[in-house]
């Protein structure tokens, strides 16, 4: 099959579109054509090279739903005409992470920066070369083959396009907010960078009960998106937000910060622990630049308050469980999907609409298909 595909040929540069070559799945694989894919913050990182992969050219994208096209031998969860999402992290079911109820620490995971399938080979074939995949789907090109490991199926009434953002950053911020830092009822939350996927902690830390939800964000415009998702106040920066969590909160200060910026550093890590009282915890999700290993912090704090802070993959979600359940959220009115998608893109327009994320003119960009 020949279809077209956004590539990246070095870090740095651009997207370019290209005809994509198309192999059939072999074993254990399943075609997809899609219906969207969302611009997430995460092929950004690639191609900048905060996360390389191990070769280029690469087709990025990671977040995308669609009709299960084509199924090869020995794929069992799904066959043709079924709609699925495409998971950004695998769930094989089978390994250890997977059996202990840990589905976002899959070991086939190990193959994200290498991008290739199972046996170590390529289906995307650009200019006689073959293509690696971000995160193993690659789906800024209508069409991909994947892993079954990464499809999951899914109800078929659900709009497929809006099924799309739940491969990777509605789920991912959601579970931020109620598996990562595990938000309760009366919290005080505060969130830390409003993006695609900080809207989405705003909108888990709401869901989950949280009396105060405090958005802190440089961009006014995305300050004010956050307040559509359930932020309660809002602050361009950690200073202002540190400034008046006391009166908010009696001197407690916040019981959770969430980390949602664009790129994380040290100095984002210190000041979401200043920003929380005692028994908080701090939730990482945002990626950071590969050899940035320096965080600054009030290390006398973390002891004498009893502070912590947890790594969130995925939310540390279950894909096979938590994608088909936001869905059904979704479809009872509880989950917002259709306010997260700010404009929409072609293919050939993919380099705008980063740019767009990168100047704070959209949450969410997504590029439609059909």
């Amino acid at each position: 099959m020949r279809t077209q595909a956004a590539v990246l040929w070095e870090y740095g540069q651009d997207w370019q579109l290209e005809e994509l070559e198309l192999d059939d799945p072999r074993a254990g694989e399943v075609m997809v054509r899609l219906a969207g894919s969302g611009l997430c913050h995460s092929d950004e990182h690639v191609r900048v090279g905060d996360l390389p992969m191990e070769a280029l050219p690469t087709i990025g994208g990671h977040e995308g739903a669609g009709v299960a096209e084509k199924v090869g031998p020995e794929v069992t969860s799904v066959q043709e005409g079924d709609h699925v999402v495409l998971s950004w992290i695998p769930a094989c079911g089978r390994c250890r992470s997977c059996a202990s109820g840990n589905q976002n620490l899959c070991d086939e995971g190990a193959g994200l920066n290498a991008g290739l399938q199972r046996d170590g080979t390529a289906r995307h074939h650009v200019r006689g070369r073959d293509a690696r995949l971000m995160c193993m789907l690659g789906t800024f090109a209508p069409v991909t083959v994947c892993r079954e490991s990464s499809v999951v199926k899914i109800r078929d009434d659900v709009p497929l396009e809006k099924a799309t953002l739940v491969g990777c950053g509605v789920t991912t911020g959601w579970g931020t907010a109620v598996y990562g830092a595990e938000v309760g009822a009366g919290d005080t939350v505060v969130v830390l960078g409003i993006g695609g996927v900080g809207a989405n902690a705003v909108q888990g830390a709401r869901m989950a009960g949280a009396s105060q939800i405090i958005a802190v964000d440089p961009s006014e415009f995305n300050r004010e998106q956050a307040k559509r998702f359930g932020a309660t106040h809002t602050f361009a920066d950690a200073a202002e937000a540190r400034e008046a969590l006391p009166d908010m909160t009696w001197g407690r200060m916040a019981d959770s910060a969430l980390i949602t910026v664009d790129l994380a550093d040290g100095q984002v890590i210190g000041d979401a622990v200043s920003l929380v009282g005692k028994l908080g915890t701090v939730a990482l999700t945002s990626l950071s630049n590969v050899t940035d290993h320096q965080v600054v912090m009030p290390m006398f704090e973390m002891v004498t308050y009893r502070k912590k802070i947890v790594g969130t993959l995925f939310g540390n979600a279950n894909p096979r469980y938590d994608i088909p359940r936001l869905l059904d959220l979704y479809m009872e009115g509880e989950l917002l999907l259709d306010e997260l998608v700010t404009r929409e893109y072609r293919l050939e327009d993919i380099n705008d609409g980063y740019e767009d994320m990168r100047t704070h003119r959209n949450v969410r960009g997504m590029v439609r298909y059909a």
